[in-house]
């Protein structure tokens, strides 16, 4: 198995752009909604004229509020990041739980979490994700449970197999034969060679993560008290942006979501190389 290697991500040249581009995502994410006044954003306390076009007042225009769309796309980022990274981190450690339990147990218990995984598998994540987030109540909590419970199965299956493959080696035999327990061989064997490809499988399950909840936003399924580029991406759909030809309502929330969803995945695509087996 080949180990994370710094040097080697570096030579990807497409993941170092998308890390690039993630870490200014996550720095506008973090510090610039500080820098917000806090009436900004108020729609009681806004004068500005609605639907205007980017200019040297608003450089993205504003939303048929007159709030700045630049400013409300800086507070989204936040929402649409931490909602990424939540859903992505629920749904790696339910996929890891299942996928190591079952590779390493075996017998009944591994029937049981395959049918389970299955039948996930199965039912569209998305559709049981609206589901869950019209059944339940309305937040961000919501959201983050809607798409970690319904996006782990690709993550167990991997896990699994990495976990049978390295569990028919020799030195995993010997441990057990010296008197490994299930915890020392998990802890010592199975999980050194599993978290590599985790994590390769992490990244791109944010990217996920992301257009789920965009796509739930843009549904009006999301946190209402939450701006997030998904809500957006509704309020200028439900506020008549298109017949108002207001594109700069549309576009920019759009392709942030564009943007960042490719840099996670170019990340992730340059992380697999990094950490998969040499063929």
């Amino acid at each position: 198995m080949k180990r994370f290697n710094t040097a080697r991500f570096l030579e990807h040249k497409a993941g170092v752009a998308g890390a690039a581009i993630l870490a200014v995502a996550a720095l506008v994410a973090v510090v610039a909604p500080l820098l917000i006044p806090a009436d900004a954003l108020d729609v009681t306390r806004v004068t500005d004229a609605p639907w205007q076009a980017p200019g040297a007042g608003h450089w993205l225009g504003t939303d048929h509020t007159g709030r700045s769309i630049a400013l409300l796309m800086v507070q989204g980022a936040g929402t649409s990041l931490f909602v990424g990274l939540t859903a992505a981190v629920l749904s790696v450690a339910i996929g890891m739980l299942v996928g190591i339990v079952s590779g390493h147990f075996g017998g009944l218990l591994a029937g049981a979490l395959l049918r389970i995984t299955d039948f996930f598998l199965v039912l569209p994540a998305l559709v049981l994700a609206i589901v869950l987030s019209t059944v339940l109540p309305r937040g961000l909590g919501t959201i983050v449970l809607a798409i970690g419970l319904t996006s782990w199965p690709s993550t167990a299956r991997v896990v699994r197999a990495q976990t049978l493959t390295i569990e028919a080696r020799p030195f995993v035999e010997r441990a057990r034969a010296l008197g490994g327990g299930h915890g020392h061989v998990i802890a010592w064997h199975v999980m050194p060679s599993v978290v590599p490809l985790v994590l390769v499988n992490a990244t791109l399950a944010v990217a996920s993560a992301i257009v789920a909840e965009s796509t739930l936003a843009f549904l009006g399924l999301g946190d209402p008290t939450r701006i997030s580029w998904g809500a957006l991406l509704h309020q200028a759909q439900l506020h008549g942006a298109v017949p108002q030809r207001a594109w700069w309502f549309l576009l920019p929330p759009g392709a942030a979501i564009v943007v960042v969803v490719l840099a996670f995945t170019l990340v992730g695509r340059a992380l697999e190389a990094v950490v998969t087996p040499e063929r």
